[in-house]
């Protein structure tokens, strides 16, 4: 078996368990690799999640401000004061990311001593999730899973792209629902000049930014997960893919976000075929009004409460796009097939008059 997205093959071998996947066997070159059909059976419907706001009622990092008894008011106040303060020094500072170092500053100034990322993984598991999540994930995984799908072997993915803490979502309940994380990372301990990088890094509390997603990179999330990137060695975002061979199309997806902020990721995934939702928390008239607005201003398809429940409008919706999808599926399948056979002669009934 071959290692590289370089490297394809006459003969396409499923490997389990991801049935999705078809991987290359013999070598050829970079040219024919492209022409090559069946790389993915783009049999995945994918729901992209934001997070805060979306998923869970707070910011993720309310247990961990609790936890260290920070005031999270008074956290992200500096965090809004933060890009003024620094451009007096010449330093331009994102408002996406900021908050990041200054959470370094509070573990090296002892607000927050000790913290490592197996402290953050532990805080995940406290934060909360609005009504019906994860049993969401289960009802539309029952729904592409009936065995009026069965020929197709569809697949319900649900991701997770936010900016805000990777550790943590690995912690929290939905974890093991989710076939995909992007989000931000911290090195515990950084290699020194000269050290031995054959080793398994020194574990301390955090002290570097490993990684950092803002509202415009979520969009390279995006499509990263639509060519693959997660799920196949050797394939990069930068690859040319044709779009008939990349893992999940754009038109499979649902991105689900609360605001503004997550407009770009809107525009990407409806420019390309998908679908965009916007959410609010029932309780706020002011998210409520935010998600009316995207939906008039065009951003996305279509917009209802933060609640998951069994038969809420947002849980509806939910299963009848998920439904669209999977018929559309089922529709072209048929259609490849029809084009693809060409029909033996049958005998005629002679005997009919």
């Amino acid at each position: 078996m071959t290692s590289t997205a370089a490297e394809y093959s006459t003969r396409i071998v499923m490997i389990p368990p991801r049935g999705d996947i078809m991987f290359p066997t013999h070598k050829r070159t970079e040219n024919k690799r492209m022409q090559e059909k069946g790389l993915f059976q783009q049999n995945v419907i994918a729901i992209i999640w934001d997070f805060d706001r979306t998923l869970s009622p707070h910011y993720m990092q309310e247990p961990l401000f609790e936890a260290y008894g920070v005031d999270s008011d008074g956290f992200w106040s500096e965090i809004s004061a933060l890009p003024g303060y620094y451009a007096r020094a010449g330093v331009h500072v994102q408002r996406d990311t900021c908050y990041l170092g200054h959470l370094l500053s509070y573990v090296q100034h002892g607000r927050m001593p000790g913290l490592n990322n197996a402290k953050l993984r532990e805080l995940g598991s406290r934060i909360e999730f609005f009504p019906g999540i994860p049993e969401l994930f289960d009802r539309l995984d029952v729904l592409v899973r009936s065995a009026h799908y069965g020929e197709l072997g569809l697949r319900m993915e649900h991701y997770v792209v936010s900016t805000g803490l990777a550790e943590m979502i690995r912690g929290s309940r939905i974890a093991t629902r989710l076939a995909g994380i992007w989000a931000s990372e911290f090195i515990e301990t950084p290699a020194a000049p000269g050290a031995d990088l054959s080793r398994h890094p020194e574990s301390g509390p955090i002290s570097q930014i490993a990684g950092f997603l803002d509202h415009t990179t979520k969009t390279r999330a995006i499509f990263e997960i639509n060519k693959g990137v997660n799920m196949l060695p050797g394939i990069t975002v930068n690859d040319m893919i044709p779009e008939e061979d990349r893992r999940v199309p754009f038109k499979n997806m649902i991105y689900i976000a609360d605001g503004p902020s997550d407009i770009p990721s809107f525009s990407v995934v409806r420019k390309q075929g998908g679908l965009a939702y916007a959410v609010y928390d029932p309780a706020s008239e002011e998210q409520f009004a935010q998600a009316v607005a995207l939906q008039e201003q065009e951003r996305v398809d279509a917009y209802g409460p933060a609640d998951y429940q069994h038969d809420s409008p947002t849980d509806r919706w939910l299963k009848l796009q998920v439904k669209r999808i999977a018929e559309r599926i089922l529709l072209e399948r048929k259609q490849a097939f029809n084009r693809r056979v060409a029909r033996g002669p049958v005998h005629l009934d002679e005997g009919k008059t």
